[in-house]
């Protein structure tokens, strides 16, 4: 049995409002980025709406971070996952 690890989720301004705030979820050892994803839309309607499209397909505007680095969507689904690594989603970035 593959045991669990400890993943940390950040999210920024309207995601935060949609997610609720920061996450630490528990997802299967060697888990990618997408999986942990579905874990967070999982958690409520509001996080489902915010980071999926009605296809399943991730929503084009979130920006993904693993530690700090800037993520591609489309590693979404081959990187891995370590225990206590950090996530972070950001809406668009909008300046004026």
């Amino acid at each position: 049995m593959r045991r669990g690890m400890q993943v940390r989720v950040r999210s920024f301004a309207r995601l935060r409002e949609a997610i609720g705030g920061d996450l630490t979820l528990e997802v299967p050892e060697g888990a990618t980025m997408s999986r942990l994803l579905a874990a967070v839309g999982e958690t409520s309607e509001q996080a489902e709406e915010a980071l999926f499209e009605e296809s399943g397909e991730l929503r084009g505007y979130v920006i993904l971070m693993h530690n700090g680095r800037r993520v591609r969507r489309a590693e979404a689904g081959t990187l891995t996952l370590a225990d206590g690594d950090e996530v972070a989603l950001f809406p668009p970035v909008a300046g004026g």
